[in-house]
């Protein structure tokens, strides 16, 4: 595969994890369980689709096409998705939703941390930018797992539940391909090997200071960065996609 093929391959996947996570997030706006963090959560959403504006116009680039980062975001079909299935889980309770950000917001640290020193100058100027967005995400959503984890005995049920039912969606994050090594061999993007251990050294740490068990490696729900989703992105992109859809062309 030709290295700009490449490229666009994995600037999709990052590009598209944070659409659809964005707008995950962007649902609960006006559900929040109290107004501070009803705003939180949509401000994370704002970063996240802004963070997948760049991304996905770079991709566009990339690939060359004419095509633009609107017509990647609106007018592909499920299968032309790349994003992590972790960001297509339906947010839950409270406890999903948090965990979810956590687990999440950990992998983009250190994976951004790891960009920041990368060879195409463009990926190392966003990542700079967004790390310290991602910073917050983190520092919010660690917070709330202490406070949970460590709080009531039905705060920790919840919470424990939410993290053994979103472990099998982790493995996909370090599932590295030939796009990942041939992207590794050129400087580009990081070694997933590298970005598991620096991610289980930062999430085992906070499991023990919220007093939650790490669930044991299972059955790995994977495919998404091969276009294979659960039957939940369909949904999502039929409430994201539909104006641009129904009205072809139109501009704000």
């Amino acid at each position: 595969m030709k290295q700009q093929e490449v490229l666009f391959q994995y600037l999709l996947r990052l590009g598209d994890t944070n659409l659809i996570l964005g707008h995950r997030l962007s649902e609960l706006c006006g559900h929040g369980p109290v107004l501070e963090e009803d705003i939180a959560l949509t401000n994370i959403a704002l970063d996240l689709i802004g963070q997948s504006r760049i991304l996905l116009s770079y991709a566009a680039k990339a690939e060359g096409q004419g095509r633009t980062e609107d017509d990647l975001a609106y007018l592909r079909d499920v299968g032309q998705f790349r994003n992590l299935l972790l960001a297509e889980v339906p947010n839950g309770d409270f406890a999903v939703t948090i965990c979810r950000l956590f687990l999440y917001s950990a992998y983009t640290c250190e994976l951004l941390t790891l960009l920041c020193d990368s060879k195409d100058e463009y990926l190392a100027g966003y990542a700079a930018k967004a790390l310290k967005e991602a910073t917050y995400h983190l520092r919010h959503s660690t917070n709330w797992m202490v406070r949970l984890g460590d709080g009531t005995a039905e705060s920790h049920h919840r919470l424990q539940t939410a993290l053994n039912r979103l472990w099998m969606y982790i493995p996909e994050l370090f599932d590295g391909d030939a796009i990942d090594v041939q992207l590794q061999e050129t400087g580009i993007a990081p070694d997933p090997n590298v970005l598991k251990e620096k991610w289980n050294t930062r999430v085992n740490a906070v499991l023990a200071e919220a007093t939650l068990n790490r669930p044991p490696d299972q059955w790995m729900g994977k495919g998404g960065r091969d276009g294979i989703h659960t039957e939940h992105l369909g949904f999502i992109l039929a409430e994201l996609q539909y104006l641009q859809r129904a009205y072809p062309g139109n501009q704000w």
